[in-house]
């Protein structure tokens, strides 16, 4: 199964301040603040919603087709995707941009000052998925992820247009967002990705209901936290899996798109959907152990003792057949 996932490539810049920002606000000169802060350290890491999916697939062996947009300095970051098992070849690389980037400053209080660069993202709308099914064969499933705005309105059109399924997974965009798009973007989807906090901002700006919703997708995929996923189907009984025990909580960011990485997976191995989440939820455990959204390791026999712990041996064993 050939699965293209479309969103943000880039990378976080994340630098430490010993102090409190507190300390150096002035309260009558908020309008002509102008600080400069000395940092104790600088984090550079891997990141973006698509780049994070597929390196979580490339780990699983599934061979994910990383569709965005990057800047001329994305050569080393392509060989990191490429060497853990990314297909590289349909990232758009623009001439004048800089690849997309997070520049953040936590203070002692863990306050944070922060700005995102857009960059190349923005030429993610260029990309034509017709180009992409092409030079692959053809793709079964597109997940459509958080990315330049235009560029996620246009692929869910074109997967529309050309008849290919696809996944809306809004994430970080949702709030910027308004009820058309949103409408736009999620309807006909096979899979419709959100956490429970953006399920209820869905429904909000949409005006539709839960039941409406689900009258227009395939499947609503809803991940809940340290509860694990639920998955929910017209017609049918929801689907509930809950999380392996964690052995530690590390950091909590990249959780998502490990658990997408996860699941989608499962689906590109042909398990059934409660399987996939549940590999959805073992990947996103190792993730939440781990500092960084790609600073993880899979080394298949600890996956598979604690999947076999968490799901027991009748799962592992189907599982186990395709991550061997």
């Amino acid at each position: 199964m050939r699965i293209a996932v479309t969103g943000s490539i880039a990378t976080d810049h994340l630098m430490t301040f010993p102090g409190r920002f507190a300390d150096q606000l002035v309260a009558d000169q908020l309008h002509t603040v102008s600080l400069s802060f000395l940092v104790d350290n600088l984090d550079v890491r891997r990141g973006g919603v698509a780049a994070n999916i597929c390196f979580g697939m490339g780990l699983l062996g599934t061979k994910p087709i990383l569709v965005g947009a990057a800047g001329s300095d994305f050569d080393e970051y392509r060989a990191w995707l490429d060497r853990h098992g990314v297909d590289t070849g349909s990232v758009r690389i623009s001439e004048v941009l800089h690849t997309a980037r997070f520049v953040c400053t936590t203070d002692a209080d863990h306050n944070q000052i922060g700005s995102f660069y857009t960059g190349a993202m923005s030429e993610a709308r260029l990309i034509e998925l017709k180009a992409v099914a092409d030079r692959v064969g053809g793709l079964d499933l597109v997940s459509i992820g958080a990315d330049d705005p235009e560029g996620m309105l246009r692929h869910t059109e074109e997967c529309r247009t050309r008849g290919i399924p696809f996944a809306a997974d809004f994430s970080q965009q949702i709030a910027r967002m308004d009820g058309d798009e949103i409408r736009i973007l999620l309807e006909g989807a096979t899979y419709l990705f959100s956490n429970e906090y953006e399920k209820g901002l869905i429904e909000s700006k949409t005006g539709w209901t839960d039941e409406e919703i689900l009258g227009k997708v395939g499947h609503r995929v809803t991940t809940l936290g340290a509860q694990g996923v639920r998955i929910e189907r017209a017609g049918e009984a929801a689907i509930e899996v809950g999380c392996p025990e964690e052995n530690a909580k590390a950091d909590p960011t990249g959780v998502g798109d490990a658990f997408r990485a996860g699941f989608l997976s499962g689906l590109a191995w042909g398990v059934g959907l409660e399987r996939a989440a549940q590999i959805g939820c073992m990947l996103a455990t190792l993730v939440i152990e781990t500092v960084g959204t790609q600073e993880y390791t899979l080394h298949r026999t600890h996956f598979m003792d604690r999947f076999t712990k968490a799901y027991g041996h009748e799962a592992a064993a189907e599982v186990h057949a395709h991550l061997a």
